[in-house]
């Protein structure tokens, strides 16, 4: 698995390692919150008490800091360098292993690479810089005197033997020639070309002879897709060249359905490997989208860590002239006349050709195509499609759990009701929002795996639990019901959040210590009957109650029926938290009794909490003892035993 680098489409390449703003004050949010849309997923970290309206908080920066540095995190500390420099430099053992490190102003003043600059720190120093409007500060020295990184190459880029690196940055540093031997387009290698760079321009195949007919003896930096480039026309006693691998192969496969994925994975490698093609410039995998879900294919993307990318029936039927073995056999099940071929050929564009025709497996086949120009493969098909149903808690930022706000950040799309949406803040910038009003939950749904479904990366907003009176339910309620291709394909995961009685009972104490259930008293979707059993097997079991909708415009008699069966089975002073608006602006939590408790105390904003027989209230906190006193001993000297859970 590579390291985590960030070249110019803006997205990180390797392990999903988002970036994170770390904030220590109110100044510093502002600028973070800024730029950080210059980094796809980043989160933004602020200092607890300091800093409000963050997607997670902590308690100490140096602690904090060194968390992230281990967890391989790159981070963007809006803080003195000193602070990041103490905090790190226990912890500095190996510069390849390192995650980028920044200090930014938190005036937005100055954005300073630290460590990892050529790890993906000056990328990310340049976007910031450019956001702002400044200079980056960048010191290391390729950038400052060669006028490039050759140990930073841009996405989809590969480095075969990174010490060869050296060699050559230190020629061009000290202006010394540096051979380039490329086949590939010369807007591929533009990189390379910069402002600065003292290349000497070799024949194909060649690691001796300039074009001129000098020969050259220097340091030699080789960009191509071929297995034995290392090697190819260089003489014993020279040292190797850096080799680069440029993205120029498409690699299309196709595989039956439960296809082993170590089938599909080892034609793939034995094939690039007969064909004396390098792995690293594999570009993307290709596909019918009727594979977007297929285990095989999803797993060979991730075993060679490039994209998986996917195409429709008629895109890759438009190859058919160029198949060197179309079939009609593939043609009457598919819609086209090969997968394997065609995409590899979709992908490689109208300037590709077919490297490798179809090559086969018993339950597999797989096809390269090759262009000099490079392939971009976020612009080759979709991606399979992702649907994040998430939970946000009740309203405040600092109860969004981690996962909830990555899943949000790293989203295309947001679907949700609209006061949910409004909720999140800055965290809808550059996101198509579909905002609905109440009542419209299975279009929404519908919606939501709709743009899944063509690739998009959806976030379905929910409040509280995603899975709790909520969401989630009709995602698979709905996917069954409909059973389309196209929403099994889809890659679904529920993000949970902070339910709305578990925020109640934090904010009044430990009511929900012992044992509890929740009713919703919502008839909208369930028979008022079937809502009036449970009640009464709640009331009659003791369970503290947690009461979900306890009112609407229309609907308040059912709140009343509750007291009345509660206040059959337990005490009249029973504690009862009424909990409104949980964090946000005007939120209210109020105890009082199962007997003084007042229907008109409550709205549709409202979770009502009934505790059980046993709930307490003691120095303004309401608790439900969970059986511990049956186990203690008194004693003399106020000590206790026998108090494992």
């Amino acid at each position: 698995m590579r390291r985590a680098e960030w070249g110019t489409s803006g997205h990180a390449m390797v392990n999903k390692n988002t970036p994170v703003f770390v904030v220590l004050n109110q100044t510093g949010l502002k600028t973070a919150r800024q730029v950080a849309p210059v980094l796809p997923g980043a989160e933004v970290h602020g200092l607890m008490g300091r800093v409000q309206g963050t997607d997670a908080v902590f308690t100490g920066a140096v602690g904090h800091l060194r968390a992230l540095f281990r967890g391989h995190r790159p981070i963007i500390a809006l803080c003195a360098t000193g602070i990041i420099v103490r905090a790190l430099a226990p912890l500095l053992i190996d510069k390849r292993g390192e995650p980028p490190v920044l200090a930014l102003a938190a005036d937005g003043s100055c954005v300073i690479p630290l460590l990892g600059g050529h790890l993906g720190a000056n990328a990310i120093a340049q976007r910031i810089a450019s956001a702002l409007g400044i200079a980056p500060s960048l010191t290391t020295a390729g950038d400052l005197t060669a006028g490039v990184a050759l140990d930073a190459v841009p996405d989809n880029w590969r480095i075969e033997n990174l010490p060869a690196a050296r060699k050559a940055m230190a020629a061009l540093i000290d202006d010394l020639p540096v051979g380039l031997d490329s086949a590939v387009d010369e807007g591929l290698i533009g990189w390379l070309l910069g402002e600065g760079t003292a290349f000497v321009r070799l024949r194909p195949d060649s690691c001796d002879e300039a074009e001129s007919g000098r020969e050259h003896h220097g340091p030699v930096v080789r960009v191509s897709d071929r297995r034995d480039a290392v090697t190819a026309g260089c003489s014993a006693d020279r040292a190797p060249p850096l080799v680069l691998r440029p993205p120029t192969l498409a690699l299309g496969v196709g595989c039956a359905r439960g296809c082993a994925p170590d089938e599909l994975e080892n034609l793939v490698r034995e094939t690039l490997a007969h064909q004396g093609l390098a792995q690293g410039s594999v570009a993307c995998v290709v596909s019918i989208d009727v594979k977007a879900d297929e285990p095989a294919v999803l797993a060979l993307g991730e075993s060679l860590d490039v994209p998986v990318r996917f195409l429709d029936a008629e895109t890759l039927e438009r190859e058919t002239p160029r198949l060197a073995n179309p079939s009609e056999t593939v043609f009457a099940e598919v819609g086209c006349h090969g997968v394997a071929e065609a995409a590899a050929l979709a992908a490689a564009g109208p300037n590709g050709t077919l490297l490798v025709p179809k090559r086969k497996s018993p339950h597999a086949t797989c096809a390269v195509a090759r262009t000099p120009a490079g392939i971009a493969a976020d612009t080759v098909g979709h991606p399979r499609g992702v649907l994040h149903v998430v939970g946000i808690g009740p309203g405040a930022d600092v109860w969004r759990t981690p996962e909830v706000s990555a899943a949000i950040a790293n989203a295309t799309d947001l679907v949700g009701y609209r006061l949910y949406l409004d909720l999140l803040g800055d965290g809808q910038l550059g996101k198509a929002r579909h905002a609905s009003d109440l009542g419209a939950e299975s279009e929404r749904v519908g919606l939501a795996l709709n743009l899944a479904a063509r690739g998009r990366r959806v976030a379905l907003v929910c409040s509280g639990d995603p899975g709790i009176y909520a969401l989630a339910t009709l995602v698979f309620e709905l996917m069954e019901r409909e059973n389309r291709d196209d929403w099994r394909r889809v890659e679904v995961t529920v993000c949970p959040g902070l339910s709305a009685m578990q925020a109640a009972a934090a904010r009044a104490g430990a009511p929900l210590g012992h044992d509890f259930c929740a009713v919703s008293l919502s008839d909208l979707l369930t028979p008022r009957e079937a809502i009036e059993r449970r009640l009464a097997a709640a009331a009659e079991g003791d369970f503290v109650v947690a009461l979900y909708n306890p009112v609407s415009r229309r609907r308040r008699d059912l709140f009343a029926h509750a007291r009345e069966v509660l206040l059959r089975h337990r005490p009249a002073e029973t504690p009862v938290i009424i909990a409104r608006n949980l964090g946000r602006e005007a939120e209210s939590v109020s105890v009082t009794t199962l007997e003084a408790l007042d229907i008109e105390a409550v709205d549709m904003l409202t979770i009502v909490l009934v505790g059980a027989s046993t709930t307490r209230q003691w120095g303004g906190r309401v608790y439900t003892p969970r059986g511990y006193a049956g186990k203690w001993q008194d004693a003399a000297d106020g000590t206790f035993s026998g108090m494992t859970p």
